[in-house]
């Protein structure tokens, strides 16, 4: 129950973030997109509707402490108990960026600039990479395969927006693969890991998921990796919906009438727009 626990509180953290960050990089995108550029949040006016990055910030430090005192308490297989550590690392680094975005929007942006930011997010992906389905093999390496897939796109998409903030098809591959990446943890937990959605032939063992017959594995893996390409047209699906329904509604789109996001971007148009245009004689 413990890993069913820590997948679906992946899940709680990684798809509502997925969703917002499309939500408000879409906002944006249609209000100018000559002047999009990315965030690396995406903060509103009032402060409270920022409740959900507030929330990570204190629920992440939780998470990493009770990581690490499963880790310390627990006493079966060696493989287990060093994934809780290295996940209780994983957790932490990311608290660690909540912590930067929010001393550069509240105290000092020139000391922490946005593409330090993205940097440090794009080693913290690699690093859960490093880290992804350790002591895993057969059925249970090839889904968490699929997962450090997701992994190592989010963190080159990272990367890029480092060095070109103004990249939109970037943001969308980090949004939707933030949301993408939250459903297939929340597929892992619940076939790998509970009986009610377990694979045919295939159980928990020890240290992975083993199966009776290597028939039953290959099934395993061919239906994981169908049920992986149905996410990710799904997610596809629901982006190209979400923009569209931003694009005819207005009054969906995040921030529009206010929030110092939008309050930056509407005085960069007004500076373009100060500029005198000079006519060639």
């Amino acid at each position: 129950m413990a890993s069913v626990a820590t997948h679906f509180s992946a899940f709680l953290f990684l798809c509502p973030l997925g969703i917002r960050r499309l939500l408000c990089s879409f906002s944006l995108y249609l209000k100018n997109p000559s002047l999009y550029r990315s965030k690396p949040w995406y903060f509103s006016d009032p402060r409270w509707k920022n409740f959900d990055f507030f929330t990570l910030l204190i629920a992440l430090p939780i998470a990493s402490f009770s990581h690490v005192f499963f880790f310390l308490a627990f006493s079966g297989h060696p493989t287990y108990r060093f994934a809780f550590l290295e996940q209780s690392l994983i957790i932490f680094l990311f608290w660690v960026l909540l912590i930067l975005i929010i001393v550069r929007e509240n105290l000092d942006p020139i000391a922490v600039p946005e593409n330090f930011i993205f940097i440090f997010a794009g080693i913290s992906f690699l690093i859960e990479f490093s880290m992804n389905g350790k002591g895993f093999s057969g059925l249970g390496g090839a889904v968490y395969e699929l997962l450090g897939g997701l992994t190592l796109v989010c963190g080159a998409c990272c990367f890029y927006l480092s060095i070109r903030p103004s990249a939109f098809f970037a943001e969308f591959f980090l949004s939707s693969g933030l949301m993408l990446k939250g459903i297939w943890v929340l597929q892992i937990g619940l076939s790998l890991y509970t009986d009610t959605f377990a694979l045919k032939g295939c159980n928990q063992g020890k240290t992975d998921v083993t199966c009776e017959l290597e028939e039953d594995m290959l099934r395993g893996i061919a239906l994981m990796n169908l049920l992986f390409t149905g996410h990710v047209i799904v997610v596809l699906i629901l982006s190209f919906v979400l923009f569209g329904l931003l694009y005819c509604n207005r009054n969906m789109r995040c921030g529009e009438a206010s929030g110092p996001l939008l309050a930056e971007l509407g005085s960069e148009t007004m500076l373009m727009q100060s500029i005198p245009e000079f006519e060639m004689e």
